[in-house]
């Protein structure tokens, strides 16, 4: 029996980490800042500036940003890529996975950045 290595069980599991935390953690950031802020349902001054800033300052939130904005990249990256697939562009395998899984490794690397400097 011969084994093939593959990075596919990888890819599969940014996916499905992706896809949970675009389930659960960004239906809750859009309830909150997209209704309840702006409704009046909490305070408005959660949202000042001076407060954001301490926030985001503490490792903790800087992780748990880096969660909501990567994993979803490569889950929209793993769907797309199959998109393509199901569209007829079989024959553009390695250009379009590595257009999709690049794609989500710079917004990661931007994310990082970005972080990095708040």
């Amino acid at each position: 029996m011969t084994t093939h290595k593959t990075s596919e069980p990888f890819w599969w599991g940014l996916f499905s980490a992706g896809g949970v935390v675009a389930a659960f953690l960004v239906p809750i950031h859009l309830f909150l800042h997209g209704i309840a802020i702006p409704l009046g349902w909490l305070p408005a001054d959660v949202t000042r500036y001076e407060h954001m800033r301490a926030l985001f300052g503490h490792p903790l939130i800087k992780i748990y940003l880096f969660v909501l904005i990567a994993l979803p990249l490569y889950h929209w990256a793993h769907r797309f890529r199959f998109t393509l697939y199901d569209l007829g562009l079989k024959g553009l395998r390695t250009p379009i996975a590595i257009l999709c899984y690049g794609g989500a490794v710079v917004g990661t690397v931007a994310t990082v950045w970005i972080l990095w400097l708040v």
